[in-house]
């Protein structure tokens, strides 16, 4: 399958109110094929939103970019200019439901009138009417009622507002959707209605391709294809999701798997064990890999910042598989 965004050597910073630069994305490289799910993991203060914010294009002050590329059919959106960047890429070509969906619904518009602004905006010409229409059939195929298009945000349940909100990204018909943390404030019902919505779009063709960002792993079980886990900025392991949730390779990743009960088969049997420390300072991140302090199988080369290793179709940023036979650098 095609790449529909290849991220290279990205590398995001916060700038502190007293000057200082603090690296929350720290040279991840990676790319979302066409047609599937690329679940992003790891624990909160990870960079996991921060990079959906650099992918979704919404990077905004304190955050910024300091190098890499986000390329998109060969071109780099963050070299684009803000007005070409609205116009042509966000919304159309990438789309987000950003954490906090449901409080992101102006209180004062009805969904009609919030509809209408966000056509319009990308597209003038397009009529009130029109861009009503599309909306209610996109209710209708996600199993909303027309009236909501009447309703204040108030007026709609939790479960509701998040359906709308993923209408209003995908009312342009975005190649990449990303979504970050889209049922944290779900309960499992609703968690599951928001599941089957994304996974319907991508296989109506809708959207192309979706980011699927959690930190509540398990999820990823029934959405993803591939998984990408994150540790203090940087990518520790990516591959498939089912070589990621039974077979981990990175001790971080081993770690995120067993501290979660999980009531499925192939998974409840496992005694669930925490994480021992917690994350580094990103202000004064440690030397070497950043897991190190936190790791039951550190080793002298823990010092050294890990490289990528090829392991059976994964990649694995680890010194404990620099002597593996079939490891091999990707």
């Amino acid at each position: 399958m095609p790449n529909v965004v290849e991220v290279e050597g990205l590398e995001a910073y916060y700038r502190t109110p007293a000057g200082d630069d603090i690296k929350a994305v720290d040279g991840v490289s990676l790319a979302v094929r066409e047609g599937e799910v690329l679940g992003i993991a790891g624990e909160s203060g990870c960079g996991k939103t921060t990079l959906a914010q650099v992918l979704g294009l919404t990077v905004q002050k304190p955050l910024y970019v300091r190098s890499g590329k986000v390329l998109l059919e060969g071109r780099n959106a963050l070299a684009l200019d803000r007005e070409t960047m609205r116009r042509e890429v966000r919304g159309k070509t990438i789309s987000t439901v950003p954490q906090g969906a449901m409080n992101s619904l102006n209180p004062t518009l009805r969904v009609r009138n919030l509809v209408i602004d966000v056509m319009r905006d990308h597209n003038p010409r397009i009529r009130r009417r029109e861009a009503v229409e599309r909306a209610r059939e996109r209710l209708d195929l996600l199993g909303l009622p027309p009236r909501v298009l009447e309703a204040y945000p108030h007026q709609l349940s939790g479960g509701m507002k998040q359906r709308v909100i993923t209408v209003v990204s995908t009312l342009l018909d975005p190649v990449l959707l990303i979504v970050d943390e889209p049922t944290s404030a779900l309960d499992v019902t609703s968690q599951k209605v928001a599941i089957k919505l994304l996974v319907d779009l991508l296989a109506k063709r809708i959207i192309r391709s979706i980011v699927f960002i959690t930190h509540e792993l398990p999820l990823l079980r029934h959405v993803a294809d591939r998984i990408a886990i994150m540790y203090a900025g940087r990518l520790v392991e990516v591959g498939a999701m089912e070589d990621i949730v039974f077979r981990p390779q990175h001790p971080y990743a081993e770690g995120l798997v067993g501290s979660v009960l999980v009531p499925e088969p192939g998974m409840k049997e496992r005694t669930v064990t925490g994480i021992p420390g917690r994350p580094p300072d990103m202000r004064r991140p440690p030397a070497g890999c950043r897991f190190a302090p936190r790791c039951p199988k550190r080793f002298d080369l823990c010092d050294r910042d890990p490289r990528p290793f090829g392991i059976d179709g994964r990649e694995v940023w680890c010194w404990l598989h620099r002597d593996q036979p079939n490891a091999e650098r990707p």
